[in-house]
């Protein structure tokens, strides 16, 4: 009886993955213009958050974004003007709830609104397991679920008051599949997931939607400033690399359009790029096979050593090979993605 269990298991999540690649492909008429409507970006003075401030920008939003760094946040905010789109930036740490609620109310009192969230605030830390801390899984945690819930919270009374408002919560692939090497950002991401899904159940009664996105891997530049440990150079050589290959990293320009015509469509869960979809419904298919795969993963990327627990960021990792031709693609997006 088991076995018969597991088949129809298996079954069931192959028509679902055969299901979701041809819903993939399929784009609904969209609903919802962003003219003159507000939208906060978290986390959006660089990389993706940026992304998405110029995107709901060109369709009419005027945007906030918020991030922890006041000269990088100045460039974007400068970067967003120069694109004629009306912004505003507020320099907040959503880790802490006071800083959260400050950055809703700035908002707030510069243009009355908040109608639409995105909780894009993450932070990557990667590196074997023994290198890890507990203070590394405390700020995954605090800055992908904190930052969520400390922002979400003194936003949701205003959109219930009008019966309206959306909220789009980025999470990851690493919210579905734990990474090695990248298991803090994966606990964030899965608490993350968690919130957003249970927060979706509960608010739509109130006229509110949610969106919640499971990137893959996207040309964000982010690499240059994600923290590595261990043999640093390595880790940010195999991650650099991974984050520049066409077919497997999607461009953040394009991810950035799917997910707001995602929330312009209401959509309630999306996950970008192919291999991303193409690994989740495996994992649900054949659990203990991909936690295998996993686990062979793991025992090719580089070992612990180096400068063991320290953290020490992607600019002052480079190499020959997060230097070279097969990074070329990530080089570029770093300069347009503000992340230098």
């Amino acid at each position: 009886m088991g076995r018969q269990d597991s088949a129809r298991h298996r079954a069931a999540a192959l028509l679902g993955l055969a299901v979701g690649l041809g819903l993939g492909a399929y784009r609904r008429p969209r609903r919802r213009s962003f003219g003159g409507l507000v939208v906060l970006v978290t986390g959006g003075s660089r990389g993706l958050g940026l992304e998405l401030a110029r995107e709901f920008g060109r369709r009419g939003a005027r945007v906030a974004i918020c991030a922890r760094d006041a000269d990088t946040l100045a460039t974007a905010q400068a970067d967003l003007e120069r694109r004629g789109i009306a912004a505003l930036a507020v320099t907040a740490d959503v880790r802490d709830a006071g800083h959260a609620a400050a950055a809703v109310r700035a908002v707030v009192d510069r243009w009355g609104a908040v109608d639409v969230l995105v909780n894009n605030a993450g932070t990557i830390t990667v590196g074997p397991l023994e290198t890890m801390t507990v203070a590394d899984f405390d700020e995954s945690v605090q800055t992908s679920l904190g930052g969520a819930v400390h922002v979400t919270l003194p936003a949701l009374p205003l959109m219930r008051a009008r019966g309206m408002g959306h909220i789009v919560n980025i999470v990851s692939i690493g919210g579905k599949i734990a990474v090695p090497h990248l298991v803090p950002y994966s606990a964030g991401k899965f608490a993350l997931a968690g919130f957003s899904e249970g927060l979706a159940a509960e608010v739509r009664r109130w006229g509110i939607a949610v969106t919640t996105v499971y990137p893959g891997l996207m040309r964000t530049g982010s690499p240059r400033n994600a923290r590595f440990k261990g043999r640093h150079r390595a880790e940010y050589a195999w991650f650099s690399i991974a984050d520049a290959i066409p077919g497997l990293a999607m461009h953040v320009r394009r991810a950035a359009r799917r997910i707001v015509d995602a929330c312009a469509d209401g959509e309630l869960v999306v996950v970008l790029t192919l291999p991303a979809r193409i690994a989740i419904a495996l994992h649900a298919a054949f659990p203990r096979t991909t936690l295998r795969l996993l686990g062979v993963a793991a025992r090719l990327l580089p070992p612990a050593g180096g400068v063991g627990s320290r953290a020490v960021r992607g600019r002052d990792s480079e190499s020959a090979w997060s230097r070279s031709i097969l990074t070329r693609a990530s080089q570029r997006a770093e300069r347009i993605q503000n992340q230098v």
